[in-house]
């Protein structure tokens, strides 16, 4: 089983990346908040997740243990497979779900692509007595210190990260703008990214000042 991948970023998705690893190029899908972080020629270590079918091997990257460790939490339940695992995990941070399981808001994990009002109550419920932690600091430490290694913008990210998690109480509203831009053809990815970009920025907007905020990232960009 593959664990870990540690190469160069050949190409971005929706929601996957071509990870070069000494010219193999390896494909890795990931969430919206784990492919936020990359950009096409980056140096990156990634954990993995292999899933194995009769007719498939599939691999799952993450940038975090953490956010590993809430994939096989979440895919544990019945009726989310690790692509609607990957889409929960792109519209909620690992804080927010600790708070949505904890309050049994099945309404946070309807905003998930793939989740329904039945499938969402039954992960709040199934998840109520679940404590989700990284199985040793020492793993966690080494892997995030393989990341900040490889990361050519380690404070740029970090920046980035501090200020996503300092608005997890209102993700709504970054989603529906997210949501917005996709009806508007943009990829997913470039739609969190500008619109995370444009309300670490302005930390105030609304959802339809945070749309046209985006937008206006995407043409600098």
């Amino acid at each position: 089983m593959i664990a870990k991948l540690k190469g160069l970023v050949d190409s971005i998705g929706e929601d996957y990346l071509i990870l070069d690893v000494n010219g193999v190029g390896y494909l890795v899908f990931a969430s919206a908040k784990t492919l936020g972080r990359l950009e096409i020629g980056q140096a990156v270590a990634l954990l993995i997740e292999t899933v194995v079918r009769e007719d498939s091997i599939t691999l799952f990257g993450f940038a975090e243990a953490i956010e590993k460790e809430w994939f096989n939490t979440l895919t544990k339940v019945q009726g989310v497979g690790a692509k609607v695992g990957l889409s929960i995990l792109s519209v909620l941070s690992t804080n927010q779900l600790r708070q949505a399981v904890a309050a049994q808001d099945k309404n946070m994990f309807s905003m998930a692509n793939g989740v329904g009002p039945k499938l969402a109550a039954r992960i709040v419920t199934e998840l109520k007595d679940k404590i989700v932690t990284v199985p040793t600091a020492i793993v966690a430490k080494d892997i995030n210190e393989a990341v900040e290694a490889a990361t050519t913008k380690d404070d740029e990210v970090k920046t980035f990260e501090d200020n996503l998690a300092a608005r997890d109480d209102d993700p709504s509203k970054l989603e529906d703008a997210i949501s917005a831009l996709v009806n508007l053809g943009y990829q997913r990815i470039e739609a969190y990214k500008a619109v995370n970009q444009a309300a670490i920025k302005n930390p105030d907007a609304d959802m339809g000042e945070l749309i046209k905020l985006a937008l206006k990232e995407f043409i600098k960009g």
